[in-house]
């Protein structure tokens, strides 16, 4: 087994690192599932379309030492992604706005694999409020501070339409949430210990559709 770095397991890692993470992780799984015992930074990086040199580098941030022509040892590589990404404990989090696009994402099993649970959910509709979808059952939002407290939330979820991003967010920052999901398409202010990372679907999209624009011409 590859001895860990203690040095460099407690030294931030890069933006784009974390972002390639998951990919990585997701790769050793498949790989560990066939029987594979050991990792190759080549044959990730070939599986998943990357640059060899770049690949070796990220996974070596991880701590895990390789070993000439054996690679890196897969469970323990898995786990040291995980607890780069602080997946190896389960977080807690609370879902602000139950409309179709929360409802969706409470009833996403795939963040089960990053160890993200989402307790709670809140609205301020009361023809939402008491609605249990996926077995959430949906919360007022003046409920909010205490089930932050309650539960010992950290990470706030948001979906709620542009126009009440800002407040919801305010609340959730008043509640004692320091991490925000933010799906509105609205840059946030909140307080500088405050992380906010926000899922841009128009971004997305127009990358997506830039590429394929310029494929066509």
């Amino acid at each position: 087994m590859g001895l860990m770095n203690e040095q460099n397991r407690e030294m931030p890692l890069p933006l784009p690192t974390i972002r390639r993470y998951p990919l990585y992780l997701r790769c050793i799984r498949d790989m560990i599932a066939a029987g594979d015992l050991h990792v190759s930074s080549a044959v990730v990086a070939e599986r998943l379309g990357l640059d060899p040199v770049l690949t070796r580098k990220d996974l070596a941030m991880s701590g895990v030492v390789g070993r000439p022509r054996r690679g890196y040892p897969a469970h323990e590589l898995q786990h040291a992604l995980n607890h780069a990404l602080g997946w190896d404990n389960a977080t807690d989090a609370v879902l602000v706005g139950a409309g179709s696009l929360g409802c969706a994402l409470l009833g996403y099993t795939g963040f089960e694999e990053q160890n993200l649970n989402i307790a709670a959910a809140c609205d301020a509709d009361p023809k939402v409020v008491g609605q249990c979808p996926h077995g959430v059952k949906v919360r007022p939002m003046a409920d909010l501070p205490e089930l932050v407290k309650t539960l010992k939330i950290g990470i706030g979820i948001l979906t709620v339409p542009n126009a009440a991003a800002q407040a919801c967010a305010d609340q959730l920052v008043a509640a004692g949430i320091r991490g925000i999901w933010n799906f509105a398409a609205v840059q946030l202010a909140v307080p500088k210990d405050v992380m906010v990372q926000n899922m841009d679907l128009a971004e997305s999209l127009a990358v997506l559709s830039h590429a394929i624009a310029r494929r066509r011409g």
